[in-house]
């Protein structure tokens, strides 16, 4: 075991299988002690079982590590809370929280239904604020801590998944409010929008351009989490493969004024020369695959 986080004592969610698993693997070999969150549900929310959770601990534990099971559902207040008592209850603090957990219900905006939209929203983004508002206000106490919230590049919009996008929007804005607010007890906040090989990633629509494993995410966690990021907060990474990139921090970028209120005649006049719009690069990717179907088509012919 490295000692990149000795000492810490560090609570994933997701933990049973995929990159929340890995991420588990990687913070035991760097010396954490872990908590090994999964409520152990199909990749559409059913049928749970702790078991995945159980096998990740008896990994850790057999290669000389320090981790406990916990099947709560993160998607309500209590299970985020139950999360992050059991590493104060083992261990006596908690030191980073990384939420990993999510489902998938996919289906077209104008066909989706009310039992697709919500379970998806409670589990992916009411199950970061669920742990991060229990672990925040130990940190807030202690003055140090490290929150980890899992996003995707679908936060920039998705063609058949409205649900999961809102929600991943909806976690880096909660990372940046968590950091700006957090930031005067010495806890920062970080997200991490990963493409790798998982349950999820295999229905993504059409081909990813980028695709690593869940095992190249992880250091890029057990960084965020450790003594060398404690000014880093605020920000959305990516990890795929052997690359690590930055997201751009939103801002206006073109403006356009004049004296008194514009008119709607006005600003159709104005706004294409001047302010304009900001192609959406979901755009480009839907022109390549048609191109691909279409070349696909011509040579069966």
């Amino acid at each position: 075991m490295s000692g990149f986080l000795a000492g810490k004592s560090v609570a994933v969610t997701g933990a049973g299988r995929g990159i929340g698993r890995a991420v588990a693997l990687a913070c035991a070999e760097a010396g954490a002690n872990v908590v090994v969150a999964d409520h152990g549900v199909g990749m559409d929310g059913s049928d749970p079982s702790s078991d995945v959770a159980e096998e990740v601990v008896k990994q850790i534990q057999n290669a000389g590590g320090q981790a406990v099971a916990v099947a709560s559902d993160v998607s309500t207040m209590e299970g985020g809370a139950e999360v992050v008592q059991a590493a104060i209850d083992n261990w006596g603090r908690i030191d980073g929280v990384v939420c990993v957990a999510g489902i998938l219900r996919e289906r077209m905006l104008f066909n989706m239904t009310e039992d697709e939209w919500d379970p998806v929203i409670q589990v992916h983004l009411k199950g970061h604020f669920s742990v991060f508002r229990a672990a925040s206000a130990v940190m807030r106490e202690q003055r140090s801590g490290s929150l980890v919230g899992f996003t995707s590049g679908a936060f920039q919009g998705s063609i058949a998944q409205a649900n999961y996008s809102a929600a991943k929007g909806g976690v880096v804005s909660l990372v940046r409010s968590a950091a700006v607010g957090l930031a005067r007890y010495g806890v920062t906040a970080n997200a991490i929008a990963p493409v790798a090989r998982t349950r999820m990633s295999a229905n993504v629509p059409g081909d990813l351009a980028e695709m690593g494993d869940a095992e190249d995410v992880a250091p890029m966690v057990v960084y965020l989490l450790s003594d060398r990021a404690t000014d880093v907060t605020g920000q959305v990474y990516t990890a795929v493969g052997g690359k690590i990139a930055v997201w751009n921090q939103p801002r206006e970028i073109r403006s356009m004024h004049k004296d008194g209120r514009w008119t709607p005649e006005e600003i159709a006049a104005a706004l294409p020369g001047t302010v304009g719009v900001e192609k959406m690069p979901l755009f480009d990717i839907m022109e390549q695959m048609a191109n691909k179907a279409a070349e696909a088509k011509d040579s069966d012919a």
